[in-house]
C-alpha cells in the first residue's frame, strides 16, 4: 500500500464531503496517525526497551488556519478502508509515507469550526520516507519532535490521549522482555486512561512512565 500512497504525492488533496462517512448517530469520523522514527539503535534489547522513548521522535503538523500543532488526520471516506483513508491523510498533511502499526483506540470530539462532534480513530505510523513535495506542503509546516515535547505541544486533548496509547504500545516489548528474564520480581499492571496495552512497574526500577511524559 506505500507505493499506492506515495503515488498521491503529486495529486491535489481530497476535498468536499461527498463520499465522508459518517457515524450512526451522525458524527463525522475522522482517522490519523501518530507518525514515529527511531534515532538510534541499541545493540542490548533490554536496554533498547528501557530506553524506547528517547530513542522515538514523533511528527506534528500546523493547523491551515493557524499555527497550533496537531497530528495529520482528516476525513474517511466511502470509497476507502480506515487503513488507507489514516495512510492517505497522513500523506496528504504532512507529507510522510511507512507502516501502520497499532490502532490507538477511538475518541468522540467536538469540531471547533462546525461545532459538531466527530468520532476520531487513531494509528501509530513508522516512517519509512519524508517526502520532500505534498499535497498540502505550502499551507502546513511539520516538526520532529520528542514524546515529552509533542504532549506539551499538541493542541487537541484528545490526540494527547492517542499520545498516552502509544506510549503503552511502545511499552509493550519492555513488558514482555523483563517477563522474559524474571527481571521484575513484583509486576504491578497500570493500565493508561485510554489504554490497549499495560506497563510495568517495579518498584521505580523498570517501566515507561507516562506520569512524567504529562509531567514534562
Amino acid at each position: 500500500m506505500s507505493m499506492e500512497i506515495k503515488e498521491l504525492a503529486s495529486s491535489p488533496p481530497r476535498s468536499g464531503r461527498d463520499l465522508q462517512r459518517y457515524s450512526n448517530k451522525g458524527f463525522r469520523l475522522v482517522v490519523g496517525c501518530i507518525p514515529y522514527r527511531k534515532t538510534s539503535s541499541r545493540t542490548s534489547s533490554l536496554q533498547s526497551h528501557a530506553n524506547s522513548l528517547e530513542d522515538v521522535e514523533v511528527l506534528l503538523i500546523s493547523s491551515q488556519k493557524s499555527t497550533k500543532l496537531m497530528f495529520p488526520k482528516g476525513g474517511w471516506e466511502l470509497d476507502e478502508d480506515i487503513h488507507f483513508a489514516a495512510s492517505r491523510e497522513t500523506l496528504e498533511e504532512s507529507g510522510v509515507v511507512g507502516k501502520l502499526k497499532v490502532n490507538l483506540g477511538e475518541w468522540t470530539f467536538k469540531s471547533q469550526s462546525q461545532d459538531k462532534f466527530n468520532k476520531g480513530s487513531m494509528f501509530s505510523l513508522f516512517v519509512t520516507e519524508e517526502l520532500d513535495d505534498w499535497p498540502e506542503k505550502s499551507s502546513r509546516n511539520r516538526v520532529w519532535m520528542s514524546v515529552k515535547e509533542a504532549r506539551e505541544a499538541c493542541a487537541h486533548w484528545w490526540m494527547k490521549e492517542a499520545l498516552d496509547a502509544f506510549v503503552c504500545e511502545m511499552a509493550r516489548p519492555l513488558k514482555v522482555e523483563l517477563e522474559k528474564v524474571g527481571k521484575c520480581g513484583r509486576k504491578e499492571e497500570v493500565r493508561c486512561r485510554k489504554s490497549r496495552s499495560l506497563r510495568l512497574d517495579d518498584d521505580g526500577d523498570c517501566g515507561l512512565m507516562i506520569d512524567k511524559i504529562r509531567a514534562a
